[in-house]
């Protein structure tokens, strides 16, 4: 074979594999999602200066700069468990949370705190799509528009969808849920991720689920490649995996920003390979001067109500001593014998030094009223007894929350049945407060 045949057949192998490397660039795109999941309303910083709506704008902005492929996401439970949040019902969370840029966003059960027809003013007010597939009445409409909805980034199709945990029913009292329920969870993001396949490159799924129902989606939810999940306040060390496809959440009340980069084959319509890191939300140097102004704004409303010193305290107390002190002022309050109050329900602690009105409301932002029945000792569940020795022919009052009266299964924290509370009295977080205030010294 001459040299010029040679050259020639080289020059043709050379193009037909530039050809098809070529043609796998041209299919594999870059896709960057940032993501936060339960802020709850927490505008300020934390007492070591992280945290905090103004430092999350500043990481978020740091983040998206030079980025050309980036959606910003958030996994539900943006509001409630701050005074701004409680008192004016969620609405001025979502108004600052406009500053972030949010491209989609799911809810979560706390969005249902101040009532179901609140949702919907949160969907008018949020300046980015809210996203639900699983919510619905009974007949089958839809809580929202949309149950995803399809984002264009880098030439890549992105179809986020929501997605609420099928416990809704028994983490909001009926009143505030009113008609609305969930669909089984995995059965309705199959079958909507089947319908968006077709329109789209790469399908997203943000689900605000127990961290049972993590590992559900993620083995039997195979239309899913990515899932990004929040309701499980923990973060997780590191990104599961199964078969290729990935599911990521952060730490609750802005600890964290995930950044999960994606390489999607938009031919195959899969991840081809992925990397994800957690970013603290530290101290900014300079913090986002928009969202700290909103922040200010809003604080400066409840600063009178919340601002004001009601104890001192001689020590910090843990989630679990706030828990049984929070019992303590039920039963000293209301002269009951016994008061439960649900682990899930105490959302911070009492610290160390002055107390403030601010950190009652934080521990107790919900509007939940106490509630009082008189029961014999043997419908008393080992819950709310904790191994103290009853009679089980004798009457017992028994103080709790309109919640956990609300919420009676053998799936809640209450775990009983059938037990009728015939009163109904002030506001938890009052009762919590007077009892504070009246002890002046807490040790």
């Amino acid at each position: 074979m001459s040299r010029r045949n040679l050259t020639a057949r080289f020059l043709r192998a050379s193009i037909a594999v530039w050809l098809v490397v070529a043609g796998l660039a041209a299919q594999t795109r870059s896709v960057t999602l940032l993501h936060t999941n339960d802020l709850h309303a927490r505008l300020l910083s934390h007492e070591d200066g992280s945290g905090g709506f103004a430092a999350l704008a500043a990481l978020i902005r740091q983040e998206r700069a030079g980025c050309g492929g980036c959606l910003l996401v958030n996994a539900g439970d943006l509001v409630q468990g701050s005074p701004v949040s409680t008192i004016y019902r969620g609405l001025p969370v979502y108004r600052i949370a406009n500053l972030f840029g949010y491209d989609v966003a799911t809810i979560g059960n706390h969005e249902f705190d101040y009532g179901w027809q609140r949702v919907r003013e949160f969907e008018k007010t949020a300046k980015y799509p809210l996203v639900a597939a699983n919510v619905v009445d009974e007949g089958g409409r839809l809580l929202l528009r949309k149950p995803y909805v399809i984002r264009k980034v880098n030439g890549v199709r992105v179809a986020v969808m929501g997605a609420v945990t099928n416990d809704l029913g028994v983490l909001t009292t009926p009143v505030l849920l009113g008609q609305w329920s969930t669909t089984p969870l995995v059965e309705t993001v199959r079958r909507y991720a089947v319908e968006a396949r077709a329109k789209a490159d790469l399908i997203v799924l943000l689900a605000h689920v127990t961290d049972k129902e993590e590992v559900e989606l993620l083995a039997s939810a195979p239309e899913v490649p990515v899932i990004i999940t929040g309701h499980v306040h923990r973060g997780i060390p590191a990104a599961m995996e199964r078969e290729g496809r990935v599911l990521v959440r952060t730490k609750a009340v802005a600890e964290e920003l995930g950044r999960l980069e994606l390489q999607v084959d938009v031919k195959a319509k899969s991840v081809t390979s992925w990397k994800w890191r957690q970013i603290p939300v530290a101290a900014p140097a300079k913090p986002a001067s928009d969202v700290a102004k909103a922040v200010a704004h809003w604080e400066r409303e409840v600063s009178k109500v919340v601002d004001v010193q009601v104890a001192e305290s001689r020590r910090a107390f843990n989630k679990a001593e706030t828990r049984a002190i929070i019992e303590r002022a039920m039963c000293e309050r209301t002269g009951a014998d016994f008061a439960f109050m649900n682990a899930g329900g105490v959302r911070d602690v009492l610290p160390r030094g002055r107390v403030m009105a601010r950190h009652v409301w934080n521990i107790m932002p919900f509007d939940n009223k106490v509630v009082i029945g008189k029961f014999k000792g043997s419908r008393l569940p080992e819950t709310v007894t904790a191994g103290k020795t009853v009679d089980p022919d004798r009457e017992y009052v028994l103080a709790t929350s309109d919640f956990s009266a609300a919420n009676q299964s053998s799936r809640t924290e209450l775990r009983t049945t059938g037990l009728v509370f015939s009163q109904t009295g002030p506001l938890l977080r009052d009762v919590l407060l007077d009892w504070v205030k009246a002890k002046k010294t807490l040790d």
